[in-house]
């Protein structure tokens, strides 16, 4: 089951005024820490579970800096729907913790901290992926239409799900 792991729901007027947004979500898998950070610490293996890589079945990517790890760099240029941004691997302590600077460019230019935190649970992981970032004028307006929430939130859902299939199977 994928969790929101925000125990603190805020309303929507508090989210709308508020300077910064924060989505996670958390699920177990019945995969060592080690199996399933494996997964998330290269960017290469992210087209295997990513819920973004059928967005735009013609993607550009390229992949620079460390194989894996800090310092790992993934940019990728799409459709209107996948954009064009960076990722860049900050901090990794394996197995139990990965944090990435994501950087939109379009179609808005947009900056975020990515997380992930795994933690062992009765011989599975907990899995939290979440992102944190400030507030831009682009997203504030789309807030008035759908929360940070409502548009990342099933798109980490997908994504952990896909991410138990793959360190299940």
């Amino acid at each position: 089951m994928i969790a929101d792991v925000d125990e603190r729901n805020p309303s929507v007027a508090e989210e709308k005024i508020a300077d910064t947004y924060r989505v996670g979500r958390s699920i177990e898998i019945a995969a060592p820490a080690a199996a399933v950070f494996a997964l998330l610490v290269d960017f290469r293996r992210w087209r295997a579970w990513s819920p973004w890589e059928d967005v735009d079945p013609h993607l550009w990517r390229e992949y620079s800096g460390a194989e894996s790890g800090v310092g790992a760099v993934y940019e990728w240029i799409g459709n209107r729907k996948a954009g064009q941004g960076r990722m860049e691997i900050q901090d990794a302590t394996a197995p139990s913790a990965l944090s990435i600077q994501l950087d939109f460019v379009k179609p808005f230019k947009a900056s975020s901290t990515a997380s992930f935190a795994l933690v062992p649970a009765d011989g599975a992981t907990l899995v939290t992926w979440s992102m944190v970032g400030r507030k831009t004028f682009t997203t504030r307006a789309m807030g008035f239409f759908m929360s940070m929430e409502k548009m990342i939130g099933p798109d980490f859902e997908k994504g952990l799900g896909r991410l138990k299939a793959l360190a299940e199977g």
